[in-house]
């Protein structure tokens, strides 16, 4: 039902559409992002749920970031897909969701994806000087980051066993 009435409240906003088990998504440009979202809100989906992001390194728009809406009265679900090519920013619903404050951050530190006119973007869950951005699909397994493995006291340090202390 909400996927019909954004397309006619804003027709051609939507690029591609889908259901998948009762959860709908649509995908929608980050120019119609602002727009879709204070219609949402207008029509009860007041709860940002969740906004993460997936890696398609082959793909010319490379990401995908992924908001997640439940209206709280019909408990009806979506999902909101905008493609993004490297580099690519989104302006930042932080002013309009406190939530997104939080998930935008994590974000930014995982994948990259700046958000325009967020209130305070740094990282969130690595360290300020980091190298790159843990999941994205091309970082290094290992970290790629001396510190990561320097003195580490785990039991499989570079790959092979620390026979120490067992």
């Amino acid at each position: 039902m909400i996927i019909e009435h954004i397309d006619a409240q804003l027709p051609g906003a939507i690029a591609d559409r889908h259901d998948f088990r009762g959860d709908q998504t649509i995908v929608i440009s980050r120019e119609n992002l602002l727009p879709v979202v204070d219609l949402i809100h207008r029509e009860g989906f007041q709860l940002l749920v969740d906004i993460t992001a997936v890696d398609w390194p082959q793909r010319e728009q490379r990401f995908d970031l992924v908001y997640h809406w439940l209206n709280l009265a019909s408990q009806e679900r979506l999902r909101l897909k905008v493609p993004l090519a490297e580099g690519e920013s989104v302006p930042s619903l932080a002013g309009i969701f406190k939530t997104a404050n939080w998930f935008e951050r994590e974000v930014f530190d995982m994948f990259g994806i700046q958000f325009e006119g967020h209130p305070d973007l740094r990282r969130l869950l690595t360290w300020p000087d980091f190298p790159g951005h843990a999941l994205r699909k091309d970082f290094p397994l290992d970290g790629g980051d001396v510190f990561c493995m320097e003195g580490c006291t785990a039991p499989y340090n570079n790959g092979e066993r620390n026979r120490e202390g067992m």
